[in-house]
């Protein structure tokens, strides 16, 4: 008997947010036949919502009208305040659903709805790292990691922005009927990478900001740059013209992370592309990132990535066809 996802969107929804874990289902069900899934959209109305991008899908069924049991309820994120959450017929009626719903799940700013739902009380969530901020201060109960693309809790899920949504919908399938079909509808939907949910949804140029200063912008291109080069505090002052002490106090303050930490994140993220794009065995990856030995590589890049090198390889690497 096929699996019974119900979709929740809204006004301003991301067209993504519900088209990508939609096709994720849709495409295991193709595979999995009887034992697949069943797709249905709502929303607080019958009739056409209108995603942020401008495209418009027809609700057949109101959220008020729908009944359970359901198998996995999902909430989409969009354009919504806390004041549009704080609608109790939007949350009311996500509350009611999750009540007959096996799980509970939700994309992007979706956790809010979760969250004014009640449903994410004392449980560990992530969303876009935009709405992270939003999600605390809204919600003092949920234990808010802005990191991960998803998480798990039990038998909610929260991911974080937009394509994530569609790594959360094949960890959902693989849960539910192995790695094997969740890889085989990666595949078919040309996603070269499954993303594991410790899996940062940071790189390092995202979650730094950018320097005021030109000379400095220009430095943390050098370093992005040069991986394998002198990127010591002496050297990389030197090249600033500044004093070691002042280079130091001035990176941290308009960056948010001190020099020698932005190093060994940009060489996590070298490291990072090496593994997804070569054959290289893992000290000649350390070699060419700076990180010189595997022992090190494996320690900054488990700190940087929460998985390890050669796992992050194993699911990520893009095979030529």
């Amino acid at each position: 008997m096929s699996k019974r996802v119900v979709i929740v969107i809204y006004e301003g929804f991301q067209l993504l947010d519900l088209a990508g874990p939609a096709d994720v289902f849709a495409a295991a069900g193709l595979t999995a036949g009887r034992h697949g899934y069943q797709v249905e959209v709502t929303a607080l109305r019958e009739g056409p919502v209108t995603a942020l991008n401008g495209i418009t899908i027809a609700v057949r069924t109101p959220l008020a009208e729908l009944t359970g049991p359901i198998d996995t309820l999902v909430v989409v994120g969009g354009v919504i305040t806390l004041e549009d959450v704080r609608d109790r017929e939007l949350s009311g009626g996500v509350a009611r659903l999750a009540a007959s719903a096996r799980r509970v799940t939700s994309v992007c700013s979706g956790a809010l709805v979760l969250a004014e739902a009640g449903l994410l009380d004392g449980r560990r969530a992530t969303t876009h790292w935009l709405v992270a901020d939003a999600l605390r201060a809204g919600y003092p109960r949920v234990e808010v990691d802005a990191d991960p693309i998803y998480v798990k809790d039990g038998d909610v899920w929260t991911s974080a922005g937009v394509t994530a949504g569609v790594d959360m919908a094949l960890a959902l399938v693989a849960e539910d009927h192995g790695h094997e079909l969740a890889r085989q509808v990666a595949s078919g939907l040309v996603v070269y990478l499954h993303r594991p949910g410790g899996q940062s949804q940071f790189s390092t140029a995202m979650s730094v900001a950018t320097p005021r200063s030109a000379p400095l912008r220009e430095l943390q291109a050098f370093i992005d740059a040069n991986p394998a080069g002198d990127l010591s505090v002496p050297a990389l002052a030197r090249r600033a013209g500044m004093s070691e002490r002042h280079f130091s106090r001035v990176f941290t303050e308009q960056t948010g992370l001190s020099p020698g930490r932005y190093v060994e994140r940009s060489r996590a993220d070298a490291a990072r592309r090496l593994l997804e794009i070569t054959d290289h065995p893992l000290d000649r990856v350390a070699r060419e990132t700076g990180l010189g030995r595997p022992e090190t590589l494996y320690r900054v890049f488990r700190r940087a990535w929460r998985i390890s090198p050669g796992d992050y390889r194993r699911r990520f690497q893009v095979k030529e066809s």
